[in-house]
């Protein structure tokens, strides 16, 4: 999307303030780079009215640190004041790089210990902001989104306990079950689908990739994931297929029924590209699976997409997959950390969402309307229409 096709004639909710967690310093200094350059451009007549108050900086950002004692326990401190700022902060509670200490020993952070210290800079800002919207790409806790027997609901209950420490909006991507957001119906709930960029990515990847429902389908890994998948073939006119699991409900590993198999619905795929797309890889076991699958199906390449690329177990079973053949691209965003050996995949290509998000943050700063980015079908039509061309 192009900067002039957004009117942003309205008046600022307040001061632009972003606050990058540790954990996503990185993508929070993209997107600060992308704000300070659209607003020094961008000729806004009322610019220099007391409403526009600070609307052109040299930087956005917010310093904000969570020192810890030597017991482990921290507290969130602010760099600077906070007073009348339209607050977004920042978050990514998979990133397990990041580490401290407890009594000299070395411990990574889980999702835990950043979602403590996401409420501890809250907490820092003591009502004095004139709003505060979180952005949490993965959501925390989102793979506990439903009960089931004598078990905890902890997504539900994570969303409630921000919106009860004042947060206005929270903004995240690709949920495991957008229907978490019933636990706070008076409260600004987004989950963003990456479709766009990830049919972007897959162009850079693929420069001759042709889109046709004679040539490539668009695969859901499981039945949880159908809705996404039935939104990317549908946007770019394509067929879809399926996997269900069939699990052995008798036994428990791990903490879940195993996976017998994975049975396939779907027509014929000999020979057409495939498209997996999911919400996250953890393991990468049952994208693996469905893979090697559709290559007994006799399908032609594989291009596997997930938003969330955590790889908990290694990249190991990546790589000899790679060599037998089973897939041909993997893609992921960076709204999760991303490792080095990751990047230096040859198989490998990023997804960079930063601008994206800055578009959205400016969007939301203006108290406008993103109801056109987060449906990105004209982008993707016109974007197709470009490169069929």
């Amino acid at each position: 999307m192009q900067l002039e096709e957004r009117n942003l004639e309205t008046i600022p909710v307040g001061a632009l303030g972003i606050i990058p967690m540790a954990s996503c310093t990185e993508l929070g200094e993209k997107i600060d780079k992308y704000l300070v350059s659209w607003r020094r451009e961008r000729d806004h007549e009322h610019k220099s009215t007391i409403a526009f108050r600070d609307y052109e900086r040299d930087s956005y950002i917010i310093g904000a640190k969570t020192p810890r004692f030597g017991t482990g326990e921290a507290k969130g401190t602010l760099q600077e004041s906070v007073r009348g700022r339209d607050l977004y902060i920042l978050v990514d509670v998979c990133n397990y790089s990041l580490t401290y200490k407890i009594a000299g020993n070395v411990n990574h952070m889980s999702p835990d210990d950043h979602f403590q210290d996401l409420k501890r800079i809250i907490a820092a800002a003591e009502g004095k902001a004139k709003r505060i919207n979180v952005i949490m790409p993965f959501l925390y806790e989102s793979r506990q989104h439903k009960r089931n027997g004598r078990e905890s609901l902890d997504c539900a209950l994570a969303l409630q306990e921000l919106t009860n420490m004042g947060v206005d909006n929270i903004l995240t991507f690709d949920a495991h079950d957008p229907r978490v957001q019933n636990a706070i119906p008076l409260h600004g709930f987004e989950t963003v689908q990456p479709v766009y960029q990830f049919i972007k990515g897959l162009f850079r990847a693929v420069p001759d990739l042709h889109i046709d429902k004679d040539t490539m389908m668009v695969i859901s890994p499981d039945e949880g994931g159908m809705n996404r998948a039935i939104y990317m073939a549908n946007v770019l006119g394509l067929d879809m297929g399926m996997f269900y699991k069939r699990r052995d409900y008798s036994r428990i590993v791990n903490g879940r029924n195993p996976i017998v198999a994975h049975e396939f619905l779907g027509s014929n795929v000999e020979g057409k590209d495939m498209v997996i797309v999911d919400d996250m890889i953890s393991s990468g076991d049952s994208m693996l699976e469905v893979a090697s699958a559709l290559k007994k199906l006799k399908a032609g390449r594989i291009f596997i997409c997930s938003t969330f690329g955590l790889f908990t177990n290694g990249m190991e079973k990546f790589d000899k997959a790679y060599e037998d053949g089973v897939f041909d691209y993997l893609i992921t965003t960076n709204l999760v950390y991303q490792s080095p050996e990751l990047l230096a995949r040859p198989y490998y290509h990023g997804c960079d969402l930063s601008k994206y998000l800055a578009y959205i943050i400016d969007t939301l700063n203006h108290d406008d309307s993103i109801s056109r980015l987060l449906n990105p079908l004209d982008r993707i039509k016109k974007f197709l229409d470009t490169h069929n061309n």
